[in-house]
């Protein structure tokens, strides 16, 4: 089986062919200001699993245009159904890092209130950013069902849910591609293709030529693009959201890119993926990708990564000290946010809690190993 080519607009010397991308400079310095916030939260949640303070994370380096590139497609009136690697998405409409790190920490400010595990983000402002969820796939039919309730709302809205190549695999991919090309519901389903999911190769995952043809069994158009360019994530996915809002119905989009990193801080690549790998997909890293089209656009310049990069870990370091320093969260709310008017026998099991805990104090997390 021959490979599909995938779509792309920025060549390797930075130059766009002429390409069309309606930015303008500011709109363009967002996204690679995004790029940047993103590898620092990475690096910076790295750096604080390894040292004990966060129990776990989700490496993002060498995604970042996907996932960038994606966001600045939507609206923010759109929805996201996120995977848990897609930092970007949210931080370019405009969710702060601090906001992304109370939920790291699991503190009283997490939106969650420390319910959820870490990376697992979920916001209502300044976008629709749907709790994300551990298990594989399972997102992928709630995005399907919430376009179906907004399209027989007659909503000017599109879904966009993203997933890994593992995602897949799941029954929710399935299941979701086949009611949104019955609907006609206005979904883009990203799958971000790195490669593995978790330690697989994709030839060890599927026998179909990549992941977008498998659209045609669902009746939908699939389409293959660069996932490392994002100018070209941007208008595959710019087409499939107005293909969607217009009423064409869903698309699929698969992005080739790669992660350079594990699949979480509790994975060691280097048992599974070749050296030889790594270095080929470093070498074509989004970012400096991205720096090559400003260059030549002469929105860039030699020092201007530093610079911006700083900047970006300062604020991301701000964030970790602030969310560090935030108390955890009280612990009624383990009983709240489930019933309206909380049953009889809930209130009875809250209330021998709080008599335990005035009696011996707060639960600790003891000294054992975090499990993760």
């Amino acid at each position: 089986m021959t490979a599909t080519q995938p779509i792309s607009v920025i060549e390797e010397s930075g130059a766009i062919n002429g390409h069309a991308h309606g930015l303008s400079k500011q709109e363009l310095s967002h996204c690679y200001r995004t790029m940047l916030l993103v590898r620092a939260f990475d690096d910076t949640c790295l750096k604080l699993q390894r040292s004990g303070r966060i129990g776990f994370s989700i490496p993002n380096k060498g995604v970042e245009a996907c996932q960038v590139g994606a966001a600045s497609a939507l609206r923010k009136s759109d929805w996201i159904f996120p995977s848990y690697r897609d930092f970007g998405m949210a931080l370019y409409h405009g969710v702060k890092p601090l906001d992304m790190m109370h939920n790291m920490y699991g503190n009283a400010q997490d939106s969650a209130k420390g319910r959820q595990m870490p990376v697992h983000f979920s916001f209502d402002a300044p976008i629709h950013f749907v709790s994300i969820s551990s298990p594989i796939g399972t997102h992928i039919p709630q995005a399907v069902g919430a376009a179906y309730a907004a399209m027989m709302r007659k909503e000017d809205t599109v879904f966009l849910t993203s997933f890994g190549d593992g995602g897949t695999s799941s029954l929710g991919f399935h299941s979701g591609m086949n009611f949104a090309g019955v609907w006609k519901a206005p979904v883009v389903f990203l799958c971000q293709n790195n490669g593995y999911a978790i330690s697989c190769p994709t030839e060890e995952q599927t026998a179909s030529d990549g992941y977008a043809i498998k659209a045609k069994a669902y009746g939908m158009p699939g389409v293959v693009v660069d996932g490392n360019d994002l100018l070209a994530v941007r208008k595959v996915v710019g087409e499939a959201v107005e293909r969607a809002r217009k009423g064409g119905g869903p698309t699929l989009v698969e992005a080739r890119t790669f992660r350079m990193g594990g699949h979480s801080t509790s994975d060691d690549p280097t048992r599974y993926v070749p050296k030889e790998l790594v270095e080929y997909w470093a070498k074509r890293d989004p970012i400096e990708r991205f720096e090559r089209f400003l260059a030549q656009a002469g929105y860039w310049k030699k020092g201007d990564r530093d610079r911006l990069y700083d900047e970006c870990m300062q604020e991301v370091g701000a964030a970790a000290r602030a969310a560090e320093e935030t108390a955890r969260p009280a612990l009624e709310t383990v009983f709240t946010d489930v019933y309206a008017d909380m049953p009889a026998h809930l209130r009875r099991q809250g209330q021998a809690a709080f008599d335990l805990a005035a009696r011996k104090g707060d639960a600790s997390a003891g000294d054992g190993k975090f499990p993760l």
